[in-house]
């Protein structure tokens, strides 16, 4: 088989979850799969050294503009010229108009949930709003040709079924993301030293990937870190990378705890490779998010041995079984009760460090790879078996 894989952003060099689940993907077909051949489409970009080629694998830069064109014109043209026999786009999205295969990799399906006016008043930035609007578009269209639907949880495969009136259909696979082999508990006291240097880490400190998307529920966790502060009197900090401080005042004034910004630590961007030994470090890491569809950071977090604070609703419980302490994400005091018991109970914290580690151990990107390898061969049998 001649199998195209879509990577668009795999060169930007700030990559997100859906980045690293593709990449881990490729890397890890490549070596498991020395028979086929593969075509790997990217838009060029600064971290092009992230992906190599190999016998059977190779890369295609695509130059196109807006991420729309670049998929829905340079893509399908290009793997047609290729001579793809299977197209896996594995971003949500895919060419609405092409006549080679797709496998579509649908991670969740949260902005078919909103109304359309509530996308463009709600919260999150333009580029969010604008993404939502084109996947409510694409997405129909191409689930009901594509001959495989990928998704990343029996939680998330059950809310598309039931959504596209799909529940049962053999085409629909819920098939699980792993967590990368470089998290692992940081003992080194060198690296910690120069990872807590870097981003000016205090000694005691809670980690949360906060941002401007609602489903991450960044007020209702600043709302129970405050009430956290205040009950406790603690001088734990907050460690948010990646967050806008404007977008932090605004909510902190919606709270009424504007004080609480000298309690919370704003870094930029984090190097992948440097989070292994911020998890390594953190108190708690906090993932009460209102909706996801996998949580790769909840696992990366056990991996590591931190102790993890999520939702007790949407995949979270899925993924995370006993290894973590669930709390209801619309009540910022249960997470404040969860925060405290993590704090105050040695024993109950150590429990859930190492029923962490164990969970993480059932999820790899070896398997996921193995699992999408097999979706390849189905389909190719399906193919030989009608001509």
């Amino acid at each position: 088989m001649k199998i195209g894989i879509e990577g668009q952003r795999l060169f930007r060099k700030k990559k997100h979850g859906m980045d690293v689940v593709a990449l881990e993907l490729i890397r890890n077909l490549q070596l498991i799969d020395k028979e086929n051949e593969y075509i790997i489409f990217v838009k060029p970009g600064e971290d092009d050294t992230i992906l190599k080629e190999s016998g059977n694998f190779r890369i295609e830069r695509l130059e196109a503009g807006s991420y729309p064109f670049w998929e829905q014109f340079a893509l399908p043209e290009a793997a047609k010229k290729a001579g793809c026999e299977i197209l896996h786009c594995t971003s949500n999205t895919a060419p609405v108009n092409t006549s080679i295969p797709l496998v579509v990799t649908l991670h969740d399906i949260i902005y078919m949930e909103k109304t359309y006016p509530d996308i463009l008043r709600g919260s999150g930035s333009n580029y969010q709003k604008f993404g939502n609007i084109y996947r409510r578009y694409v997405v129909p269209r191409i689930l009901r040709k594509s001959k495989k639907i990928i998704t990343v949880s029996h939680s998330e495969k059950d809310r598309i079924g039931d959504f596209f009136g799909i529940r049962g259909d053999s085409r629909l696979i819920a098939v699980y993301n792993g967590v990368s082999e470089h998290f692992i508990p940081v003992t080194d006291p060198g690296e910690l030293k120069r990872v807590k240097d870097k981003y000016n880490l205090p000694d005691r400190f809670f980690f949360f990937f906060g941002n401007t998307d609602p489903k991450k529920n960044t007020k209702g966790t600043l709302a129970a870190f405050s009430g956290f502060i205040k009950n406790t009197g603690s001088g734990i900090r907050l460690f948010m990378p990646d967050f806008d401080r404007g977008e932090l005042r605004k909510i902190l004034e919606e709270i009424g705890d504007r004080e609480l910004e000298n309690s919370i630590l704003l870094p930029g961007y984090i190097v992948n490779t440097d989070l292994p030994a911020i998890y390594s470090q953190c108190e708690v890491f906090l993932y009460p998010s209102l909706r996801e569809s996998f949580g790769i950071p909840m696992l990366e977090a056990m991996s590591c041995g931190a102790p993890v604070i999520t939702s007790n609703i949407s995949c979270m419980p899925e993924i995370a079984d006993t290894a973590a302490c669930l709390a209801d994400p619309y009540f910022p005091e249960a997470i404040t009760s969860a925060m405290m018991h993590i704090t105050e109970d040695k024993d109950y914290r150590n429990d859930l460090v190492e029923k962490g580690f164990a969970r993480a151990k059932h999820f790899s990107w070896r398997a996921m790879a193995e699992e999408i390898l097999a979706i390849y061969k189905e389909i190719a049998m399906e193919k030989n078996n009608h001509k």
